[in-house]
């Protein structure tokens, strides 16, 4: 089963070195992965929907010819992004999908020989693939798309009744398709990886490779807080488990009633029928900057995330680059970075009890708290930035391409 392979020296050119255009309309990471195949002189393209002015500012300064963006598809958005609720600018986001199919066919093709396209949105890069050759990518942030829908719309059956998935159910049958068009399977968590075998995916096409941090932002914390404050990042939704974290905080405030709870992330239209059972228990932030959150990570006494479905955080290795405890499940991918009892604790994402327990536990323990969260930082910043995250991936494709050609030899 395909894991991540030991960082290589990526600047040692051979006869395979990977060029590799990255493609997306969403996947607003993928500046960092851009930058780290810069560095590395791998990058063929980052084309996707937004500014390019900010692309090729600094500090990524990305070089202007490689950067390529949908801003129809942008501007057209830029009404719903500023005034319109959060399910209607979902759904503009997929009305308006066919602008970003249309401007990607029009694009002059670079030289590259990996296409690497978020799912959902890799059908009209894999077409460009096969005809070039190139090795196709399939960069899935979340679980097979079975797993996907399932067990969301299972989350909204039990908590919002009546309420469907937002996403279309012809974005999950594209990912279906691309899944079985695609070379590679970049998976960002063992969880993702499982859900793809068990749904019937080859897993010599699995590659486990978990987000990067910014490791200059997200730096260590000085001391345990003295008083317990927990800290969730996300969107605050029945997908990410707020119903089960809220009620295990509710366990919490009971045995130390000075505990704090703070969530970072706005409101997903599935959550409007908790949220009045809990928005006076816990402070919010809409959206923080990254310096912003990194300093308010660095106050906290854990980080606390029990998602019923996710591919793997990204403010996992962020956490953990502050220095934070980690209480979160299995289906949120931690189980990559994190082993329980090591860099936290792994909780079922149903039972408010045991994540309130875990949660407890790190409050009252001080001395335990410290060793969990020094653990944390070691496996999830040290080795573990954002062009380690790229090596990994460069060096993947180095030994997937020289295996193609050996094949082709033979």
């Amino acid at each position: 089963m395909a894991q991540a392979s030991p960082t290589a020296n990526c600047n040692i050119k051979e006869e395979n070195d990977p060029k590799v255009l990255l493609a997306t309309c969403g996947g607003y990471w993928l500046h960092h992965v851009a930058q780290a195949f810069e560095t590395r002189e791998a990058l063929a393209g980052l084309w996707l929907v937004g500014r390019k002015k900010r692309l090729v500012a600094s500090p990524l300064n990305l070089p202007a010819k490689k950067v390529r963006c949908c801003q129809v598809f942008h501007f057209a958005m830029m009404p719903f992004y500023f005034w319109a609720p959060q399910i209607w600018t979902e759904r503009a986001y997929y009305a308006f999908f066919p602008i970003w199919k249309a401007w990607f066919k029009a694009q002059p093709f670079p030289g590259c020989n990996v296409i690497q396209a978020i799912m959902g949105f890799a059908t009209e890069p894999f077409d460009r693939a096969e005809k070039t050759g190139a090795l196709k990518v399939a960069d899935c942030p979340n679980s097979h798309p079975v797993s996907y829908y399932g067990f969301w719309q299972r989350e909204c059956d039990l908590w919002c009744p009546g309420e469907k998935v937002p996403i279309p159910r012809w974005m999950f049958a594209r990912i279906n398709r691309e899944l079985a068009r695609a070379d590679v399977i970049l998976c960002p968590s063992r969880f993702v990886r499982d859900t793809m075998i068990a749904n019937g995916l080859d897993s010599n096409k699995c590659f486990v490779n978990p987000f990067g941090a910014n490791t200059s932002v997200f730096t260590p914390r000085s001391a345990v807080p003295v008083a317990p404050r927990f800290i969730c990042v996300g969107t605050v939704c029945l997908r990410k488990g707020h119903q089960y974290l809220f009620r295990a905080f509710e366990i919490v405030k009971r045995r130390r009633p000075e505990a704090e709870l703070i969530c970072v992330g706005d409101d997903k239209q599935d959550f409007r029928k908790e949220r009045p059972k809990w928005a006076d228990t816990y402070t919010q932030y809409q959206s923080l900057s990254h310096p912003r959150l990194a300093e308010l990570l660095r106050t906290c006494t854990a980080f606390v995330l029990p998602s019923c479905e996710e591919g793997f955080a990204r403010v996992f290795p962020e956490a953990m680059g502050a220095g934070l405890p980690i209480v979160a499940t299995y289906e949120s991918g931690a189980t990559t970075l994190v082993e329980d009892g090591v860099e936290g604790f792994i909780v079922p994402g149903h039972d408010p009890a045991r994540i309130a327990e875990a949660m407890i536990r790190l409050a009252e323990d001080r001395e335990l708290n410290g060793r969990m969260g020094e653990a944390a930082y070691q496996k999830g910043a040290i080795s573990n930035s954002w062009q380690d995250y790229g090596d990994r991936l460069l060096a993947e494709y180095r030994a997937r391409l020289n295996r193609r050609e050996l094949r082709v030899q033979r």
